[in-house]
């Protein structure tokens, strides 16, 4: 019998190549963020590490809607904030956080953060998530809380506060504010900031209707190497991407 093929992240044979590459799955994750309601009026960025210029990010234009976002209409941000390609402005609070991000993470390729609504509902109560379904033991410790609400995060001292709590983990509850994932991919945190915000919704849930049985400690963390690991989350938002690019195609542009 045939081996039968997996998919596995791309190679490229230019940095042009691979900088197209990351601006079309952002664009992409914005329209599919969009539509699983993730945006609130002008809040909420996703960015991505440009491949050659490594202190410099791709970012969403302040004030565009996720739903009409296109790869040409990134901006490329650079570590004082400036933009350096594009003609719209840079969200200060993306700036602020992601540049803070970025820097303390150079494995870090892209991060997400947006005011959704479960994950803010979440962040009200200043806990982490629970060992309580599969999906979430991707998160099993490997998530932090930045247990802090200091208002519009503005200041990249913030920012940094926020950087030093995430430490190496590939998500933080921000208190009172949302969901901030990172990833190794664009997809990688993509798919992280969903299926996170999936988990703050079945634990609202589950604890509404009684007291949810955790995961003994040595399945969660068996089960967080087989659905948290990098090639599990870029592989996750496979099917998303198909979707998006079949639903959506004029992102690509």
């Amino acid at each position: 019998m045939a081996d039968l093929l997996m998919p596995l992240p791309p190679t490229f044979d230019s940095v042009e190549d691979e900088r197209l590459h990351r601006k079309q799955r952002l664009a992409g994750s914005f329209r599919l963020f969009s539509k699983f309601g993730f945006d609130e009026g002008v809040a909420g960025h996703i960015t991505a590490r440009d491949p050659e210029l490594s202190d410099h990010f791709w970012v969403n234009p302040f004030g565009m809607h996720f739903s009409q976002i296109k790869a040409s209409d990134l901006l490329l941000c650079n570590e004082q904030g400036e933009v350096v390609e594009g003609n719209r402005a840079v969200n200060r609070a993306a700036f602020a956080i992601h540049s803070q991000v970025h820097a303390a993470r150079p494995d870090v390729i892209a991060a997400a953060h947006t005011h959704s609504t479960y994950g803010r509902a979440w962040s009200s109560l200043g806990r982490k998530l629970d060992p309580i379904t599969q999906d979430v033991c991707a998160f099993y410790n490997d998530h932090e809380l930045f247990d802090d609400y200091t208002g519009v995060v503005l200041d990249t001292e913030e920012g940094k506060r926020i950087a030093h709590a995430l430490g190496e983990s590939k998500a933080i509850i921000l208190r009172n504010h949302g969901l901030l994932t990172v990833g190794h991919s664009v997809d990688e945190a993509a798919w992280f900031f969903i299926t996170m915000e999936r988990s703050c919704q079945v634990q609202l849930l589950a604890e509404a209707a009684g007291k949810p049985v955790h995961i003994d400690p040595e399945m969660a963390e068996l089960t967080a190497g087989q659905v948290g690991s990098h090639i599990a989350g870029w592989f996750q938002f496979q099917p998303l991407w198909d979707r998006i690019v079949a639903e959506q195609p004029d992102f690509l542009d």
